[in-house]
């Protein structure tokens, strides 16, 4: 048995106890006053009933007072008792008879003087005679109506007895709950502190970041309880995985970053020692100039993209293919440089004003073409532009010379760069992409990186603006 059972026994056994004792004590003491206070409340209603009526009136009813208040009346002239002990004798002896008659023979039983003299001034006498042997006690209340005695008596039967019976059974039903409460407490370990342990080990497991779940099945708030375990422990192994997963790209990305800085690092200190032995050609001063700029650019860069992550969105209404012609157009020596196939795909007469930041959304664009220029593997670019479902979708494509799975994962994370595909006169840091999912994410559109044969596609799309909201106005385009 464990502790919650032990616990629930004893607690369970301590309330039988309590009940137990609480009831002997309450028969000793106060039943036997209890029963006697309702019999004297039963004669009192009798008595009241009586002495609205005369004394004729209740010989013909006698009959059914008694049984409705289960007593035993008789009835005598009350002048025979009148004059002297003799004659109290005399009506003692005429009391004794009427209830003999009624088939009643007490052991004592005797009306005083006293009691006489009330009864002559229409006084009403209370009596109880205790029987001895015979264990009750003859309850009577006597009224003189109408100079007719009438004697109401019942029986109070002691209770010694009875309530000796009465504990012995109490004693023997509490050892019987004694008894069940180590049945129930062995069923409610089964059926309650069972799924509690299994939550238990969950929880314990949980704790040594072993995320595990629980199968209770119970139907009430244990199972509610269980759930909810369950889900927690999900979603810590979630946050953990994702954790865990962006403490290695920042492994990574600490890699990368040491791996950038470290070429230009090394041509600076071997150009400087060049100059300080005198082997400067003219030209040394130049390179130094160049790495340090190209550092640099790279410091701008990551502090552009810390900053995007805090950037407020400011959107606004514009022409989403203007936009992106003037972020074509300065790519535009690059690409007749390399003699690339650029070629733009727009729907005919298409509406492209959208509702986004058009600072970001330039950005993106920027990004998408300088990785586009950089990596195409066959000389071609396309970019096209589609409106559906009240948004209007941007992708750009190029050529490549084929793409794992791993690579598209990977193409949004900082410094990553395919070396076989790049164009090293072009080459850049690898942080263009990841700038571009930052904002796109800040933004909260959807976009993708799908490998299609010898093809890779870049898509985002925004929300469409209705032709009749002008350009200056800032109203939400309709969802």
């Amino acid at each position: 048995m464990n502790k919650l059972s032990r616990k629930l026994f004893w607690r369970l056994s301590l309330l039988v106890c309590f009940v137990f004792v609480l009831s002997f004590l309450v028969n000793e003491y106060f039943l036997p006053k209890y029963m006697l206070y309702q019999k004297k409340m039963n004669l009192a209603a009798l008595t009241g009933e009586m002495l609205q009526k005369d004394a004729a009136a209740l010989v013909l009813d006698k009959n059914r007072l008694e049984q409705e208040y289960q007593v035993t009346i008789v009835s005598l002239d009350f002048n025979a008792a009148a004059g002297g002990n003799a004659n109290v004798n005399a009506f003692n002896d005429a009391v004794r008879t009427q209830l003999n008659k009624e088939g009643i023979t007490l052991a004592k039983f005797w009306i005083t003087a006293d009691s006489l003299d009330k009864l002559s001034r229409h006084e009403p006498v209370y009596k109880i005679y205790d029987q001895g042997k015979l264990e009750t006690s003859y309850l009577v209340t006597l009224l003189n109506i109408g100079q007719t005695v009438f004697l109401v008596g019942d029986f109070v039967a002691h209770s010694e007895k009875s309530l000796q019976a009465v504990n012995r059974f109490n004693l023997y039903i509490a050892v019987g709950a004694l008894l069940l409460t180590i049945g129930l407490s062995w069923l409610i370990a089964r059926q309650i502190v069972r799924p509690l342990t299994a939550m238990q080990k969950t929880a314990e497991a949980i704790s040594n970041l072993d995320f595990q779940t629980s199968d209770v099945r119970t139907g009430d708030e244990i199972e509610l309880l269980s759930r909810s375990i369950d889900e927690m422990s999900l979603k810590l192994k979630e946050a953990r995985e994702e954790l865990q997963r962006q403490n290695d790209n920042l492994q990574t990305f600490i890699s990368d970053i040491s791996h950038e800085l470290k070429t230009p690092i090394a041509l600076i200190k071997a150009y400087s020692s060049g100059i300080r032995d005198g082997m400067d050609d003219g030209t040394f001063l130049g390179v130094i100039h160049k790495q340090a700029d190209e550092m640099a650019g790279l410091v701008d860069r990551l502090l552009e993209l810390a900053r995007m992550k805090n950037d407020p969105n400011r959107p606004e209404a514009f022409d989403f293919q203007l936009l992106f012609g003037k972020v074509a157009a300065k790519y535009a020596i690059e690409i007749r440089r390399n003699r690339l196939a650029f070629e733009v795909e727009t729907p005919e007469g298409g509406f492209s004003r959208v509702w986004s930041d058009s600072q970001k959304v330039e950005t993106v664009l920027d990004n998408f073409m300088s990785n586009a220029v950089k990596y195409t593997a066959d000389g071609r670019i396309k970019a096209s532009f589609e409106e559906r479902g009240g948004r209007l979708t941007f992708s750009v494509r190029n050529g490549t010379d084929g793409l794992l799975p791993e690579d598209i994962d990977n193409l949004w994370q900082p410094f990553y760069v395919r070396e076989r595909s790049r164009n090293k006169r072009l080459s850049g840091t690898g942080l263009g992409l990841s700038i571009a999912s930052t904002l796109l994410q800040k933004l909260g559109v959807p976009f993708s990186a799908v490998a299609q044969e010898e093809e890779i596609v870049f898509t985002f799309s925004l929300p469409l603006v209705s032709s009749e909201i002008q350009s200056d106005k800032k109203t939400l385009p309709p969802e």
